[in-house]
């Protein structure tokens, strides 16, 4: 990193932040210009916390050469990371094509959804078992039932699951039945929950919080990977936007974005991001062609009947439609399903 010191700076303050740097056993380089004298420290940047230096008399600002997600970033893995959620292989070229109700509801309608959606070419099956809702009073999900349901009805198909996670206290519980973990927007930031998650051995799906910076996103993914899990998956799923014309505002930008800053793959999830079915190919065609790793879709056979967010859900035979697209999409920039 490099420390800049203020132009006031005096001799003795200058020595006092290369004996400080030397003392906590990294190397100072020492450079004087005209009007700014800065300090090039050399080291494993990860075992200073900048805050420290900065309260040194004379520092005027820390400028951190490595990213702060060092674990998540590329310079620590010019390699793309293939996550693989049981059989099915995410990013390296390979979409990881997530599809399913958003809350399990019944085995029996879990078994059509599932049915249809891995006949069009959906390689793992989704459903949640706790749903965070906005209001108390909402369907809050079938708990253990409705992890019971979907592992059974993903072995009938032969298709991993995954399913989301919102305690610390069902990290455990999920992990004896799920595939896959996913970590929904409302607790991108819950770093207990991040932490948990990343002492299991399960892959992380990461959605991106609703107001979440790029930067925000990747540290905590951070959170995860400093845990010993480095299987994480994000989540483009839209951000809060002041227009109301769609649910929120899909960032597509954030895929080849994410993919210039972090080896970890990238998905995108137009339901969340769009709440409008009629948009939702057109977005996930979008997200296919900037280069994300797979597509995260809800769908569900009676929308009308749905216990959550039936309105954004495609139809089965839309989503097989769609699947033919991304597949010609898919082929042409060099990925497959």
């Amino acid at each position: 990193m490099i420390i800049i010191l203020k132009e006031t700076a005096t001799d003795e303050q200058v020595n006092h932040v290369v004996e400080r740097v030397e003392a906590l056993g990294f190397s100072a380089h020492l450079s004087r210009g005209t009007y700014r004298t800065v300090i090039g420290v050399i080291g494993d940047e990860s075992k200073i916390v900048p805050p420290q230096l900065e309260a040194i008399a004379g520092v005027a600002q820390v400028v951190p050469v490595m990213p702060a997600f060092k674990l998540a970033s590329r310079q620590a893995h010019p390699q793309p990371t293939i996550v693989e959620v049981g059989a099915t292989k995410i990013g390296g070229g390979n979409l990881g094509m997530i599809a399913g109700p958003c809350a399990v509801e019944s085995a029996e309608r879990l078994d059509s959804i599932a049915g249809a959606v891995v006949k069009a070419g959906a390689n793992i099956l989704r459903g949640g078992a706790f749903k965070p809702r906005t209001s108390p009073y909402s369907f809050q999900g079938l708990g253990e039932e409705g992890l019971q349901i979907l592992r059974d009805v993903g072995k009938k198909h032969g298709v991993p699951v995954v399913t989301e996670v919102v305690d610390p206290r069902h990290v455990d519980l999920a992990c004896e039945y799920a595939d896959m973990l996913q970590l929904g927007a409302r607790n991108m930031q819950n770093f207990v929950l991040l932490t948990e998650v990343g002492k299991t051995d399960k892959p992380v799906l990461l959605k991106r919080g609703m107001s979440a910076t790029i930067k925000d996103w990747l540290m905590s993914a951070e959170y995860v990977i400093a845990q010993g899990n480095t299987n994480v998956v994000l989540c483009e799923r839209g951000i809060k936007s002041f227009d109301s014309a769609t649910r929120n505002l899909f960032d597509v930008a954030a895929v080849p974005q994410i993919h210039e800053l972090s080896h970890l793959p990238v998905i995108v999830d137009p339901s969340h991001a769009t709440g409008r079915p009629e948009l939702i190919p057109a977005c996930a065609l979008a997200g296919v062609a900037a280069g994300a790793d797979g597509v995260h879709i809800e769908v569900h056979d009676k929308p009308e009947e749905a216990m959550s967010d039936g309105p954004q859900a495609l139809l089965p035979p839309q989503y097989a439609e769609l699947m033919d697209q991304i597949r010609k999409v898919a082929a042409a920039v060099g990925k497959k399903i």
